[in-house]
């Protein structure tokens, strides 16, 4: 189609990829609307996140990390907004779940 084709050109001449993506699976589609409902910043607690951060350096269960950080209904918020900012990545193609692996985005690539 000729507006895909002009988009393609003026990401190209500006630097820029430019890919068409198709449907998204729908579990990842479920997963990307739950964390989504997380992505304000009133789900961010600095103290929480800092022990979150340091649970998930080595890959770990969601609930896990959420008790060991706090209180879960406390915690959780904080655990799926660093999920949102992808601070804190899992694989969104399996449906999110207490026994959900979770680890610590990494800054080279993650």
């Amino acid at each position: 189609m000729a507006k895909f084709a002009a988009t393609e050109r003026a990401c190209a001449e500006i630097g820029w990829s430019y890919a068409l993506l198709g449907e998204l699976d729908p579990v990842e589609a479920v997963n990307l609307r739950w964390l989504a409902g997380y992505w304000h910043p009133r789900c961010f607690n600095v103290e929480v996140a800092a022990r979150l951060r340091e649970f998930f350096a080595a890959s770990g269960l969601l609930m896990e990390g959420a008790e060991e950080a706090g209180d879960p209904i406390a915690v959780l918020p904080v655990l799926f907004h660093l999920m949102w900012r992808q601070e804190l990545l899992t694989d969104l193609s399996v449906l999110l779940s207490n026994r959900t692996v979770v680890r610590l985005a990494v800054e080279d690539g993650r």
